[in-house]
């Protein structure tokens, strides 16, 4: 179910206000170009800045619009597993077909910390939890020792790996086997990842380049198909300068600049977000003419 190029969808504001409309244009936008699966309400989507009413909302409209044509994969993560529980049930009444939980930040759990934090989200609920591993924005890393020992609970079924180590692919297929969901959440390293035995990618460049991210994705699964690791390597190539640009600044006002450049969403982000620099505009406009977007 969860394979391919996901989007991390980001969250559309219009005077500091959840534009609801454009939020429901872009769902139809990703739908409509290959897009084969959906996280609202993720670090992209600007969860921490999100009220909670917001939160529910932009789950449900999700839902609502996928209606069943792609999986909705909510973001539901908290350093508080109390709230990480209350949202996590929400997505589920929502119709959610999965959750995305983030390691708790700043906390700092230890490796038992983390287990018994998502072994109680785990036990809450009766969908599908992806671990969400990013060391670089959560100061801590799940070790694959612990994720093994999550993978034995009901709803524990893989991880969005943003580690940027291809050799944790490896680790964790040796340790998991196949069955384990990977999805890479670094753009750059997808081509690599898939090969590794990777599924997909929860991508941040898909919320521009919808189509062209579809297309890289089925290409690069088809491993034993030359001709369409062929292309997945031109796509690759083609896409690098905007993977790179888009992480100029801190995730997502780049993309939501280049969303705006492409008519798709405003470039509005909420504080303590701003939004990018002169300089940052350039690389992003140009990356995304490298890719024959603009």
């Amino acid at each position: 179910m969860f394979k391919g190029s996901i989007v991390a969808l980001i969250t559309p504001f219009k005077n500091d206000k959840l534009d609801e409309e454009n939020y429901s244009r872009l769902i139809h936008h990703h739908i409509q170009n290959g897009t084969n699966g959906i996280v609202p309400a993720g670090t992209t989507g600007e969860s921490p800045t999100l009220s909670h009413e917001e939160h529910r909302k932009v789950i449900e409209i999700a839902v609502k619009e996928c209606k069943g044509k792609i999986p909705v994969i909510a973001g539901t993560g908290s350093n508080s597993t109390a709230e990480a529980i209350a949202l996590s049930k929400h997505a589920e009444k929502s119709g959610s077909n999965g959750l995305l939980i983030v390691t708790p930040y700043y906390n700092k759990p230890t490796q038992e910390g983390l287990y018994q934090h998502y072994k109680k989200i785990n036990d809450n609920v009766g969908i599908p939890i992806i671990i969400y591993n990013i060391p670089s924005r959560s100061v801590i890393d799940m070790s694959v020792e612990t994720m093994s020992k999550l993978f034995e609970l009901k709803n524990i079924v893989g991880v969005k790996d943003a580690t940027g180590d291809l050799n944790r692919a490896d680790q964790q297929l040796k340790q998991m086997g196949k069955e384990f969901i990977q999805l890479t959440g670094e753009d750059f390293n997808a081509l690599e990842f898939n090969k590794k035995g990777g599924r997909g990618c929860i991508s941040v460049t898909a919320n521009v380049a919808a189509k062209l991210c579809s297309e890289f994705q089925s290409a690069s699964l088809a491993v034993n198909d030359s001709n369409l690791q062929t292309r997945a390597k031109e796509i690759n190539d083609l896409l690098s300068p905007l993977h790179k640009a888009l992480f100029i600044e801190s995730n997502p006002s780049p993309v939501k600049y280049a969303a705006s450049l492409l008519k798709l969403s405003s470039q509005e982000v909420r504080l303590p977000l701003v939004e990018v620099t002169d300089k940052t505009k350039v690389a992003v406009k140009n990356a995304l003419k490298v890719a024959k977007l603009l």
